[in-house]
């Protein structure tokens, strides 16, 4: 996406989000939200690529399923069962072994 059709989505005008591009301008909250709908992506992950939300952990997807509490623990065990066999799977060969 060009940073006139940025800025035309977003709602602010092109010069203003070309001085954020070149550092010149800091974004405000507001500003950042209308740019993160306009690029289909979370504010929080904006923030997080703009170097405002640093050494925010993540929870990771073990946490979030044993964290959940609509699922059963059968349910739970499947899902990472599920998971363990896909992160197995995308692994180099010499770790496999």
């Amino acid at each position: 996406m060009s940073l006139r059709k940025l800025a035309d989505v977003a709602g602010i005008s092109n010069p203003y989000l070309s001085q954020i591009e070149r550092g010149i301008r800091k974004p405000s909250a507001e500003i950042l939200k209308s740019l993160a709908r306009a690029l289909s992506i979370s504010a929080e992950s904006l923030y997080e690529r703009a170097g405002l939300l640093e050494g925010v952990e993540r929870p990771t997807v073990v946490d979030a399923v044993a964290a959940d509490h609509n699922l059963s623990e059968g349910q739970k065990q499947a899902l990472m069962q599920i998971y363990q066999s896909f992160v197995q799977e995308n692994q180099p060969q010499e770790e496999k072994s």
